[in-house]
């Protein structure tokens, strides 16, 4: 615990400002890099939360779309 607060919410806490963050990017490839980081982060979450599906499997979606944006649709422009 730090600041009387579990490490479980201090993970939730930080997916969301990374996700918060990606929305502030002008640059799209930016913004799916970091709002990959905070998707991997609330997996974790989900881990943590006793395996909750419904955020580890809508937050995998989100990192699957950003890696196919990221690698194969680049390589299609």
């Amino acid at each position: 615990m730090i600041l009387n607060v579990s490490y479980t919410e201090w993970v939730g806490y930080l997916a969301s400002l990374a996700l918060i963050i990606s929305f502030m990017m002008k640059n799209v490839n930016t913004l799916r890099v970091i709002n990959s980081i905070g998707a991997i982060l609330f997996v974790v979450y989900g881990y943590m939360l006793n395996i909750s599906w419904p955020i580890i499997i809508t937050n995998g979606f989100i990192l699957m779309a950003n890696i196919y944006y990221l690698t194969v649709k680049r390589k299609r422009i």
